[in-house]
């Protein structure tokens, strides 16, 4: 069983092994985990520097459809060189990677097998803009959203947020969902065809990008997907009952993919 890891913005493969330390001592023994340092560098992610020393990457340096794309590029040759995998365990940019590279997959090359046979996407959504160049239908609502929920990220994993409010820094973004139930927020972005492989999508709902992740759910065949809501923020959180969670969402997706 082998692994691709697929780190945040402006944190690295190190930083991403910490972060999933507690639920990886809960899976079985042989799995091989690889993860994968950006490869551009990075500024810290929003208040990783209070606990992480640098080195910090990044998958690009803008969010344009070309530097995703290139993106897309680097990882293929990553995994041809390096695969195959059987699961893919992204967060956060990570996720915006991954869900990419899998639909420009499907639209490109769906005769050739996708970078990996399942995948895990933790905090995290698709590129709205590369949705949109792939014929999907974002909403403005979603749009709008999406917008604000980076802002308000930014202001709560902040440092200065770290120190005075620690985890009580999660509040959310209280208009985000504007009452919507995880089903409604699907129906915000239209799909002509779905991610198939076998998918988890863990989010919290605290999170202020929490929409964005039940957004990337609802692009994925729903006959092969799992999700967990883990009522935290931006981040895995390390307790118990939440590893053991992911630890029974992880060994659920490799099975799927097993039988594929």
């Amino acid at each position: 069983m082998k692994v691709l890891c697929l780190h945040g913005k402006g944190t690295s493969g190190s930083i991403f092994r910490s972060q999933i330390s507690s639920f990886r001592g809960k899976l079985p023994e042989g799995i091989e985990f690889d993860f994968v340092d950006g490869p551009f560098n990075s500024n810290a992610a929003a208040g990783i520097d209070l606990f992480y020393d640098p080195p910090y990457y990044s998958w690009w340096e803008n969010d344009s459809i070309d530097d995703i794309r290139s993106a897309c590029e680097w990882l293929n040759e990553y995994v041809a060189k390096n695969g195959p995998y059987d699961v893919g365990l992204m967060f956060s940019q990570g996720c915006v990677l991954g869900s990419s590279a899998l639909l420009v997959h499907q639209e490109e090359t769906p005769h050739l097998p996708p970078p990996f046979k399942s995948a895990i996407f933790v905090c995290g959504g698709p590129s709205a803009t590369v949705l949109e160049e792939m014929g999907f239908h974002v909403s403005a609502e979603a749009r709008e959203r999406d917008i604000a929920s980076r802002k308000a990220l930014a202001l709560q994993a902040g440092s200065s947020a770290v120190l005075a409010r620690g985890s009580d820094r999660w509040t959310g973004l209280p208009s985000q969902n504007s009452g919507l139930s995880d089903d409604q927020l699907r129906e915000e972005i239209t799909s002509p065809y779905r991610i198939d492989i076998p998918t988890v999508h863990i989010y919290g709902s605290k999170d202020p990008r929490y929409a964005s992740g039940v957004h990337l759910s609802g692009i994925c065949d729903p006959a092969k997907r799992r999700t967990f809501n883990h009522e935290g923020g931006h981040e895995i959180p390390r307790t118990a009952a939440v590893s053991n969670s992911i630890a029974g969402l992880f060994k659920w997706v490799t099975e799927q993919s097993d039988a594929q």
